[in-house]
């Protein structure tokens, strides 16, 4: 009987079915990188990682063998529990307060340049759409103020093609120039996005000419001639000469809707289980959302070579943090900026949006496992070694934990 939640085909089925003849076809561009979160994939709740046995402080009821996690942050299995972490430390940073997402974009022609040279982009387009969300929001003929917000990094679209963008969630307000009160948005508009974006193409674009000058970029293949300075120059020019993208949704509600929205954007990766739809004659099936056609659910078959490789295409380098805080949320500003923006919230009029709920009110973000005859905490009584679980059956994978 298979476990309820777990989808009929999942991403380590497919890596199994492409095999090492995958490694050996791809040889011209895989990495250790790459290989070692296959190998992950592949590994992830099963007995080569080793488990455990979980029983009941209450009633002493026990479970069958659970495999661990391989807790790469790339496999699909294994974000549930970070997320839910993440979410119940950051629930404590909520301000009782309208919400706002933003999201920028850069330009389709850039793609080539930030696969060569992924960790010096992606620190570049968050470091100069964060420079732009500030730099507006203090400007008094935009808000005047000193907001604070996270960035999340997702270098994907729904068809796996190579799409990096950086999602930000705002408190629709921020403290004022003396720190002595709190500036609301208005209710239905955060910051211009026309302004927004001619900003941050701007920024973006200086920080692109001086990570040039201090030779920080790699070019190869068809991008080699770019290492001669007129020719980036002319190659720049033809980047820029299109509008940049910035969305940005109107404030929505208060800390709970902030939750879902973080749910939704922060440990999630390039394609989740879900998903997936078939595996046959060497195709995998998976579904993909049409934004040009009112979100329309479509179907995409592809080889499954193509599919792990658009999959590779989202690795991110090693170390490279891809959750950021900025403002009054940077880290080193949070412990004292933060109380004092719930204070003059607590005494402001903007009391609109309800205060932030504790994890007891919202079951998901529970990271208890609670048993399922009494509902009592569940407690790990027994851990086993690969070596000690290989010579045994394979647990009954609807009564582990997940």
């Amino acid at each position: 009987m298979p476990h309820p939640d777990r989808s009929p085909l999942e991403m380590a089925d497919i890596v199994c079915s492409a095999g090492q003849s995958f490694i050996e076809r791809s040889r011209r561009w895989i990495t250790w990188q790459h290989q070692k979160v296959l190998l992950a994939i592949t590994r992830c709740r099963t007995a080569a990682l080793g488990g455990h046995r979980d029983c009941c402080s209450a009633c002493g009821h026990a479970t069958a063998i659970s495999y661990n996690s391989c807790r790469n942050r790339h496999c699909p299995r294994c974000q549930a529990n970070a997320r839910v972490r993440w979410l119940q430390a950051r629930e404590r940073e909520l301000l009782p307060t309208r919400y706002v997402h933003l999201v920028f974009t850069v330009p389709r022609e850039l793609a080539p340049l930030a696969l060569q040279n992924k960790r010096v982009i992606y620190n570049l387009l968050f470091e100069t759409s964060a420079a732009t969300l500030l730099e507006i929001a203090r400007e008094p003929r935009h808000l005047g103020a000193e907001i604070g917000f996270f960035s999340v990094l997702h270098t994907w679209n729904q068809r796996l093609q190579f799409h990096p963008h950086v999602h930000c969630v705002a408190a629709a307000g921020g403290l004022a120039p003396d720190h002595m009160r709190w500036v609301p948005s208005r209710h239905n508009f955060f910051l211009h996005v026309d302004v927004l974006s001619q900003v941050f193409r701007g920024k973006f674009e200086d920080g692109l000419k001086a990570v040039f000058r201090h030779n920080q970029l790699e070019f190869h293949g068809d991008l080699a001639p770019l290492v001669d300075p007129r020719a980036f120059a002319r190659w720049r020019r033809t980047l820029f000469r299109h509008d940049w993208v910035v969305y940005s949704k109107p404030p929505f509600g208060g800390p709970e809707h902030a939750l879902r929205y973080l749910s939704g954007y922060t440990h999630r990766v390039a394609i989740s289980n879900h998903r997936l739809v078939a595996l046959e004659q060497g195709n995998v099936t998976f579904r993909w959302r049409d934004s040009a056609h009112a979100n329309k659910q479509r179907l995409l078959t592809l080889s499954v070579d193509e599919f792990l490789r658009r999959f590779l295409l989202h690795l991110l380098p090693r170390g490279f943090m891809r959750i950021r805080n900025f403002g009054f949320l940077a880290n080193r500003r949070r412990a004292r900026l933060l109380p004092l923006c719930f204070q003059l919230l607590a005494s402001s009029a903007d009391q609109s949006a309800p205060t932030a709920s504790s994890a007891a009110d919202h079951p998901c973000l529970s990271t208890d496992w609670n048993c399922p005859v009494c509902g009592g905490s569940m407690h790990v009584v027994e851990r086993l070694s690969a070596a000690q679980l290989l010579p045994r059956s394979p647990p009954l994978t609807y009564l582990c934990a997940a």
